[in-house]
């Protein structure tokens, strides 16, 4: 008699995973709890044993292939005993032993095997139907309250950590938006309720205010850029600084950074992408078009230099004069402040050492560079006064990892320290 298995929730409440390899073919003799395949999910690869002893007849995904929770995965052929064992028991299947108990998800209704076998009671803990009633139990995910629901009742799936920030944040999974894959709630959809509820509830601020008052252009922009990226980005920013005692002359600080980046991105190109929270996805591009922050009396704008690896450092300090001008005549173009791939601040043009500048989505870096500092230093036999730069490297910690940004930072550092 052939049953069906399906992939059994492994305790992260996650609605999918993917195949890492399989321990078995088909046509192989099976027994309880030898590994069938190897599965990662969004924490851990973990083994997935077998529920049953007998023939796997069929394999109903393959390696790299992603597969849903309470979807089939094998084909058992059992004998007829086993079979009927099988049948009149509550669809279940033991969890891996390193992931604890977990709420799971019923069988699909088009499916007419059962998809699992209880385990013996000696042997840890099982996954999905409790055995003592018909109805499915699952997580109601009201953030607050400690209750479960059954199945009838509207059902929210989110990853634990998800419903902590939930938790925290005071926000019920229910009334957020899902836009995860397979109807998951996101990080994402739990930031954009708080900041909603946050805004239906707030009184005005600061009484008698008028149209007069409202930010416009370049302000408002502003405005409304810090805010995403307040609430989108995982920020991260690391500091260090430059010596360039050794510069033959005080040089074009701007047009030095400019290539320093260029070499930063091409130890690390991990830095000049743009990500896309809803995959997540991210794409690394190829050139690097720089955004360079202009202060402004209207406010900051941020226009754009084309593929600066390409160019040369005259046509860069001719191009960046020409924007600047622009900008502050405010006959810059929307087109030549889009698509950027990082960003650059030269704050030090004015005051302050160290910043923390804010990420822009979808990109996911900027460099800031401080005012020049006379330091002492350390020199071979006695301190030294040397001109050092401070820079700042703020970057999405979501996509890249401290070790990229690291590892850029200390290219640019590398590049900037060059004699010319």
């Amino acid at each position: 008699m052939s049953v069906t298995f399906n992939l059994p929730d492994l305790g992260e409440g996650l609605p999918e995973a993917e195949i890492v390899s399989w321990h078995v073919q088909e046509g192989q003799r099976v027994e309880v709890d030898q590994p069938l395949l190897s599965v990662e999910t969004a924490k851990a690869v973990v083994d997935v044993p077998s529920p049953y002893s007998g023939n796997v007849v069929r394999l109903h995904a393959k390696a790299g292939d992603t597969v849903q929770t309470g979807r089939p995965l094998v084909d058992f052929d059992l004998p007829s005993q086993a079979a009927a064992s099988a049948s009149s028991s509550p669809s279940h299947a033991r969890a891996p032993s390193n992931q604890g108990t977990a709420t799971g998800r019923a069988t699909p209704p088009n499916q007419s095997n059962v998809a699992g076998q209880a385990a013996p009671s000696n042997q840890g803990m099982v996954v999905g139907h409790m055995a003592t009633r018909n109805e499915e139990l699952v997580d109601h995910a009201i953030v607050g309250r400690g209750r479960r629901a059954f199945r009838d009742r509207e059902r929210v799936r989110a990853a634990p950590a998800v419903r902590m920030l939930a938790k925290r944040l005071g926000v019920e999974l229910s009334a957020c938006q899902a836009t995860g894959r397979h109807g998951l709630v996101s990080v994402d959809d739990v930031l954009a309720r708080a900041t909603l509820s946050k805004s239906s509830q707030r009184a005005p601020a600061v009484p008698g205010l008028t149209d007069a008052d409202k930010l416009r252009g370049p302000r408002k922009a502003m405005a409304q850029s810090m805010a995403l990226s307040r609430d989108e980005i995982a920020m991260c920013t690391i500091f260090d600084d430059a010596d360039i005692d050794v510069w033959k002359d005080r040089g074009d600080i701007s047009i030095r950074l400019v290539r320093a980046i260029v070499a930063g991105v091409k130890a690390e190109p991990a830095l000049n992408a743009l990500f896309d929270p809803a995959g997540p996805s991210r794409k690394l591009m190829e050139q690097v078009h720089l955004a360079i922050a202009v202060d402004t009396s209207e406010g900051l704008i941020v226009p754009v230099l084309r593929d600066v690896a390409s160019q040369s450092a005259t046509q860069l300090r001719a191009q960046l004069d020409d924007i600047k001008q622009r900008t502050r005549a405010r006959t810059i173009t929307p087109d030549e402040m889009r698509d950027y791939t990082f960003t650059l601040s030269n704050f030090g043009t004015v005051a302050g050492r160290y910043a923390t500048p804010l990420v822009v989505p979808p990109t996911v870096a900027i460099l800031a560079a401080g005012k020049l500092q006379r330091d002492v230093v350390a020199g071979v036999k006695t301190a030294e006064i040397h001109v050092r730069l401070p820079l700042s490297l703020t970057f999405d910690h979501r996509c890249v990892t401290g070790g990229e940004a690291l590892r850029f930072l200390a290219a640019v550092i590398a590049d900037l320290q060059l004699p010319s």
